[in-house]
């Protein structure tokens, strides 16, 4: 199974980058998301999403997660139609 965070490449298309996402379904297609490192135009590209069987390890890697982003500082929004207007 590919970790999340590790940097993985799919085999049929040569996509590489982390893993940043699974997706799991109901009758068996598990999926990962692959971001890509690099930049195009100085923007991020999209993470794209392939079988989990297509896609192999290239490097056991540990994201790197500062002490104030959102894995830590975020959660749950409120939900907008609670919150008080004015």
């Amino acid at each position: 199974m590919i970790k999340l965070g590790n940097r993985v490449r799919d085999n049929i298309t040569g996509f590489c980058g982390i893993a940043t996402a699974r997706a799991e379904w109901l009758f068996g297609c598990n999926r990962i998301a692959i971001e890509p490192q690099e930049l195009k135009d100085g923007k991020p590209i999209e993470a794209q999403w392939f079988d989990e069987q297509r896609v192999e390890l290239i490097a056991e890697t540990k994201p790197e997660i500062s002490a104030d982003n959102s894995a830590v500082s975020g959660g749950p929004q409120k939900d907008p139609s609670k919150q008080a207007v004015g």
